[in-house]
């Protein structure tokens, strides 16, 4: 049988079999140095302190144990009202975030916008200095009046001058002026253009934007401490690092606090406790990345121009 000659841009797009066979290489390590340590963290959750105190970290312990995530369900309240807390937070912001990025950057991507100049440095200034810890704390707490709430939480990670210069470059750059122009003729509003039009040609930005506002609220635990005093209003990274300081208070001071405390703090799964606490912290945002990953796919073939 002969052998099919590749011709014109096929032969270009040709993967050579040896070459397919290092990149297939390459990746699958890449994959393993992503995969393995969160493996090994959820295997050390389900360790005993005794197998982690005689042979260390271990792929194989000695002795497997749930104390963790026992400790972990006998406060199962408080900790089940901060992960409400985090994804009201996060399913929000992440919302809010989206409209005022995607909005603000459609804006500035428009050469015709009166006030294109003037807002470009408003947006820009922030990526270099900000104002400082004790002027926001005072808009935050003295002018907005909004610590101790869950706005506190989310307004201050809504806008970023990063996401919003990603927006305006990716709309400048990918959504064709013809559309628009087009939709203007037709008589349609600038809101319907925005929404009908460039959101479905953006979805790719869109997702990742939110990926970022997703692990950004998620992951936050410095707003919940500096302006919530109600612990009922904490997050989840907020109430598991205070879990992990009462423990380790409770260890350090063992011999000074009572017979019944020690023995109570000798019998905390210290080591397997942290493991745990990261892995419910590393789950529910695991599980949120697959429904973004689908719009990094589908956004791809959506808003052709077609001559």
């Amino acid at each position: 049988m002969a052998k099919k000659t590749l011709e014109g841009i096929e032969k270009f797009n040709r993967v050579h079999p040896v070459t397919n066979a290092v990149f297939t290489a390459v990746f699958a390590i890449l994959a393993l140095i992503c995969i393995v340590p969160v493996i090994f963290i959820v295997i050390i959750s389900f360790s005993s302190d005794t197998s982690i105190q005689q042979i260390g970290y271990s792929f194989i312990p000695q002795e497997w144990s749930l104390e963790a995530y026992s400790y972990l369900w006998n406060n199962r309240e408080m900790i089940g009202r901060a992960l409400v807390v985090s994804v009201v937070v996060t399913v929000v912001g992440c919302i809010l975030g989206l409209y005022l990025t995607a909005t603000m950057g459609y804006c500035l991507s428009r050469p015709n916008f009166k006030l294109k100049g003037f807002l470009t440095w408003v947006v820009f200034i922030p990526m270099i200095f900000s104002g400082g810890l004790v002027a926001t704390y005072n808009v935050y707490t003295s002018v907005l009046h909004i610590n101790n709430t869950l706005w506190v939480l989310i307004l201050p990670l809504a806008v970023s001058s990063f996401n919003v210069t990603i927006c305006k470059t990716f709309f400048r750059t990918t959504v064709p002026d013809e559309i628009i122009e087009s939709a203007k003729i037709d008589g349609a509003p600038q809101l319907r253009i925005f929404f009908q039009i460039v959101v479905p040609i953006s979805l790719p930005v869109l997702a990742t934007i939110g990926l970022f506002l997703t692990f950004a609220y998620w992951n936050d635990w410095w707003l919940s401490l500096m302006y919530i005093d109600d612990r009922n209003l904490f997050s989840l990274q907020a109430v598991l690092m205070s879990v992990e300081r009462n423990i380790e208070f409770l260890a350090s001071n063992a011999t000074s606090i009572g017979v019944s405390a020690a023995k109570y703090a000798a019998n905390m799964p210290r080591e397997s406790m942290r493991m745990a606490m990261a892995v419910v912290i590393i789950l529910p945002i695991a599980c949120a990345y697959p429904f973004f990953q689908k719009y990094f796919v589908s956004g791809l073939t959506i808003g052709a121009v077609k001559g």
